[in-house]
């Protein structure tokens, strides 16, 4: 029997990276997914890939609150959800905080924080208890903060003290896990930090073996499907060549 047969999951950004990956993993698995983005071309596309049966593709933009009412309607009407993963983020801007953009700002909090919060307290009431499981997408940003962080460090810290909170409130009923990468290459995180700058992007992860968004994703799919009783608090995960967020070897 397949690790997740029979657990619907619902991801959030699932339309490229970390999301679209684990949409993959999942459904290997044998979880039915729910795939929620703003682009829905790319999520048609995602459903075409997936191996298994019964997956679906919504609309889904977190930061409105109307589309994340319609979305988990018509995803808790095709029955129970036992898996939530909040994946819709993003990251605007490295420059000095008393710098930034106020509309960068709203974006990142409404996206990375509100998103997921709007998200977890409208799938909740369809999560059966000690079945069920929710995926917070947290960052290195959330344990450390960093020059030209700006907002998106503000907000990966939120993501992490929300995460201990629901922890708490949902003890002895759903299990609630942090999944915290550092450099994630080979994604469109960058392209859309730098407003589309690739000698930016190629800056960041130049001689650095990244991690890449599948094994972000292999994380995500071994914390779900632990044994029903074991709760995996937090995994971080980082390049060998990082240590920190400014302790960095790069290949020559």
């Amino acid at each position: 029997m397949a690790a997740l047969e029979g657990r619907t999951a619902i991801v959030t950004g699932a339309s490229s990276g970390i999301g679209r990956a684990t949409a993959h993993a999942l459904a290997a698995a044998g979880a039915r997914v729910e795939l929620g983005a703003r682009r829905t071309d790319r999520l048609e596309a995602l459903l075409g890939e997936l191996p298994g049966a019964g997956h679906t593709a919504e609309h889904l933009d977190v930061t409105d609150t109307d589309s994340c009412e319609r979305f988990v309607g018509r995803a808790s009407g095709r029955g129970e959800v036992n898996i939530l993963v909040n994946n819709a983020g993003l990251a605007l801007g490295r420059g000095p905080l008393v710098e930034g953009s106020e509309d960068d700002d709203r974006a990142m909090l409404e996206t990375n924080v509100l998103g997921l919060v709007r998200m977890t307290r409208l799938v909740v009431p369809h999560m059966p208890d000690g079945r069920s499981h929710i995926v917070n997408l947290g960052s290195s940003a959330g344990y450390e903060a960093y020059e030209g962080g700006g907002l998106y460090v503000g907000s990966k810290f939120a993501v992490r003290a929300l995460t201990e909170v629901l922890r708490k409130e949902l003890v002895g009923r759903i299990r609630v896990t942090s999944v915290d990468p550092g450099m994630v290459g080979g994604t469109e995180f960058s392209d859309v930090r730098f407003g589309g700058d690739q000698e930016k992007k190629r800056a960041v992860y130049r001689g650095v073996d990244y991690v890449t968004a599948e094994e972000v994703a292999d994380c995500i799919l071994w914390a779900v499907s632990r044994p029903a009783h074991m709760n995996v608090d937090a995994i971080a995960v980082k390049p060998l060549q990082q240590a920190s967020q400014d302790t960095i070897v790069r290949h020559s």
